[in-house]
């Protein structure tokens, strides 16, 4: 059927209209978002309402590298350091080692039960092996559940952080299985080269992305999340040449830039958690519209009992022996094995045998998505019900802030700057508690020659003195800086 510029562009707005109604609408229902944007894109598929045909693989692999690119970035440009270093050797242990684990059970399985060889079978499981943060984390604020302890941290680290080790396995399993002679035994070289690669550059470009963000004067500040834009792109498109693993240096590179100091820093968190919105509700339609649901009849019962399988046998294992080399509670545990919800990142790997041709590539792909709705549906409706069950969860009134929360909050009706003392400055050699500062108006720290000093009334204020100053209001920290500097200060 041929549709026109306008009437294409009019579907497409409406389309993304509805699925972010239809979200809203999820959270009192208490149906996973995520699903519910799958749902809508088979819908109008062509077993659906028949609007659109669509049967194209290659642009689906396409939109979705590029929607998990951005969607990883988002994700470690709002993960804290401060929060994660404590639970660095959990959350490294279950993306890795967690997911080997997953993929062998699971492949154990389905090659005993079925017709599938046993590379076939392990591409499956490795296809499947990984958690998706947005559907967890979604699910968690849509329900105001908070949890106790690390529990966050380690899911936060784990399910952003094992894409890249299930990418590496499918992408292996796949070079082996059209090799000739290919062995298993030569992947392991290739796990080092590529995880080493794509550590060092998810560094260096980070740096280099601090070093010309902060440094580079772009006319119109709307540039800035542009320049981060295409630095994404270029992070990953370096670090693939490079025959390293660009999911994993677009995570670090995120993680890098969000425990950074950063020109309008809070503007491109904003930014990017849109953006990963965005990119979350692309990548499910799309994927939506690739399904046939008239081939997943026939695949009903095998679907159910390997999804039964990753739900209370593969993952929970999985899990008990990743963390087993950690103190932690066994509730705590239990919950991190709940949490291991598939969502995008399988179906998008799935689309990988397609486009190569391997025979079960059909099968493996409506496996995977069947997979990923029971995975959601099952579990993602009753997270909030097992952190309760399992006391993990904290009482509404004592929910826990993040920083980027803090830092995001609309709530907070504050302005901070750092000022330097100048040599003239009315305030050299006077102690604070004889500047006529507004009532409104603090200052809370003093970086002198390098040192941090947390001043009192008493502090005498010396040349190049850098004051870091809160105050209540805008016409508040003006007053207050009529006192340090002599020059206006800017609008």
């Amino acid at each position: 059927m041929s549709i026109s510029l306008e009437h294409g562009m009019l579907f497409v707005a409406l389309l993304l209209f509805v699925s972010i109604l239809a979200g809203k609408t999820s959270y009192r229902l208490g149906i996973p978002t995520l699903l519910l944007f799958l749902a809508i894109g088979v819908v109008v598929g062509s077993e659906g309402l028949g609007y659109i045909d669509f049967n194209d693989p290659q642009l689906a692999q396409t939109l979705g590298i590029i929607s998990l690119n951005y969607i990883l970035f988002s994700g470690g440009f709002d993960t804290r350091w401060k929060s994660i270093r404590p639970v660095i050797g959990k959350g490294v242990v279950l993306s890795t080692l967690g997911v080997l684990l997953t993929a062998g059970l699971v492949a154990l399985v389905v090659w005993y039960f079925t017709s599938f060889t046993w590379l076939e079978a392990l591409l499956l499981g490795a296809i499947v092996s990984s958690t998706d943060a947005a559907a967890v984390f979604s699910i968690l604020r849509s329900k105001s559940v908070n949890l106790k302890g690390q529990i966050r941290p380690t899911l936060e680290l784990e399910s952003g952080s094992n894409d890249p080790m299930a990418y590496f396995l499918t992408v292996s399993l796949l070079s082996v299985m059209q090799a000739p002679d290919g062995s298993l035994w030569s992947i392991i070289p290739l796990f080092f080269l590529q995880f080493s690669v794509g550590a060092l550059l998810g560094f260096g470009m980070g740096k280099l992305g601090q070093v010309v963000i902060n440094r580079i004067k772009l006319d119109y500040d709307g540039l800035y999340p542009v320049l981060v834009l295409a630095l994404v792109i270029l992070t990953f498109s370096v670090t693939q040449l490079l025959n390293g693993n660009g999911f994993l240096a677009v995570y670090i590179c995120g993680v890098f830039l969000g425990n950074r100091e950063l020109i309008h820093k809070k503007t491109l968190i904003k930014f990017f958690d849109g953006v990963a919105w965005l990119m979350q509700i692309i990548l499910f339609l799309t994927l939506g519209m690739l399904v046939y649901p008239s081939q997943m009849v026939p695949l009903l019962v095998p679907g159910v009992l390997i999804s039964l399988f990753l739900i209370f046998v593969a993952r929970p294992a999985a899990v008990m022996v990743s963390l087993s080399f950690f103190k932690m509670h066994q509730r705590d545990r239990l919950f991190i094995s709940w949490v291991g919800l598939r969502g995008a990142v399988p179906i998008v790997f799935a689309t990988y045998p397609m486009l190569i041709g391997i025979e079960k590539a059909p099968v493996i792909f409506n496996l995977v998505f069947f997979i990923t709705v029971f995975s959601v549906l099952i579990q993602g409706t009753t997270l909030p019900i097992v952190s309760r069950w399992l006391r993990v969860a904290l009482p509404h009134k004592l929910r826990r802030r993040t920083p980027v929360d803090i830092e995001l909050s609309d709530s907070v009706k504050s302005e901070i700057v750092e000022v330097d003392v100048a040599m003239d400055s009315p305030a050299v050699n006077k102690k604070i508690v004889d500047l006529k500062f507004p009532k409104t108006a603090l200052i809370v720290m003093i970086n002198r020659d390098g040192k941090y000093l947390t001043p009192n009334g008493n502090t005498v204020l010396q040349p190049n003195d850098k004051l870091m100053v809160l105050a209540e209001t805008r016409e508040s920290l003006s007053e207050a800086l009529e006192q340090v500097c002599t020059l206006p200060m800017e609008d």
